[in-house]
């Protein structure tokens, strides 16, 4: 099917502006957070209990968090929130909206991480703060949610660091994997499709993979690209892609490597949509229903972690 047409305006809006790749990363970062902050609408933020900052292990120092906690009393499940970005933007209000939807939707305690960004701090940064961010929030569980049941999730690079996060640290529930990036040198055709013209592009990813590893980074180290890790025994997820999304193929490319690997695995591609369609809700009719039907299925695995 066709991208959907609510989204030809954001889309044109994109092609019309300087390349993010053409950027400096704190120019990128400035764009990423008025596109998703300060211009969202007003009033379009989810309400939950409350909002709380706070302070998780990262690798090597504390990293600023944000709690969000549902209504009602509890106890509740503690899902740990990863952000996009590229591991080069992207930041707790940035991903404010994530956070919030999957609080009221999920009724779980999110614990949302700041961890350290490139070219900064390159990799592994990101991927050991997130690995010791979620080994903290675990073993803090009664301060947060409250029940055993802890999990994960994110979106793009957010995403990889979840299946990067799950990978390392035992006794987690669930993941919920946002249109992750899974490998590095994996040759797909989503992203010779959707090279261009799709808010993710081919010139960024390189830019973002670039920013983040150095040259002498090993492109498959599981820490990087998480299909190539060991999948068996990790915990169920739940892996949404966006039919035109550069990333989409590597996503579901993962979901078929956690089955094979004995995991329980629900993939849904959402057609006409693209990259970062979770934040999309309040413009398009079709990615709000998809973020219900991504929070609904996450949620559901929750639960079922909660019973079990």
């Amino acid at each position: 099917m066709p991208v959907d047409p609510s989204l030809s305006g954001l889309l044109e809006a994109i092609a019309a502006g300087t390349p993010m790749s053409a950027l400096s990363p704190a120019d990128a970062r400035a764009v990423f957070r008025m596109m998703t902050v300060d211009g969202r609408p007003p009033g379009t933020l989810p309400a939950v209990g409350t909002v709380e900052d706070d302070k998780v292990a990262g690798a090597e120092g504390p990293l600023a968090a944000r709690v969000y906690r549902p209504e009602g009393a509890g106890p509740f499940p503690t899902v740990v929130l990863l952000h996009g970005g590229g591991w080069v933007i992207g930041d707790l209000d940035t991903h404010a909206a994530m956070a919030r939807t999957i609080c009221a939707g999920a009724e779980a305690v999110v614990v949302a991480v700041d961890y350290r960004l490139a070219p900064e701090s390159r990799f592994p940064a990101a991927a050991e703060d997130a690995i010791a961010a979620v080994r903290d929030v675990r073993a803090r569980r009664e301060e947060y949610g409250g029940t055993d049941v802890v999990a994960v999730a994110g979106d793009s690079a957010g995403g990889n660091l979840c299946a990067v996060a799950t990978q390392h640290v035992p006794g987690l529930a669930a993941q919920l994997l946002v249109y992750p990036a899974t490998d590095v040198l994996g040759d797909y055709a989503s992203r010779t499709e959707n090279a261009h013209g799709y808010f993710l592009d081919e010139a960024t990813m390189g830019w973002f993979i670039g920013s983040y590893a150095t040259p002498e980074t090993d492109l498959l180290d599981p820490r990087l690209s998480p299909l190539r890790g060991e999948l068996a025994g990790l915990p169920p997820a739940v892996v949404v892609t966006a039919e035109f999304d550069p990333l989409r193929d590597e996503g579901v490319a993962y979901a078929d490597a956690l089955a094979a690997a004995g995991v329980h695995v629900e993939q849904t591609t959402y057609p006409g949509l693209i990259h970062g369609f979770f934040d999309m809700g309040p413009w398009s009719p079709a990615c709000q229903a998809a973020i219900d039907d991504t929070v609904g299925r996450f949620a559901a695995l929750l639960s079922s972690a909660g019973r079990g």
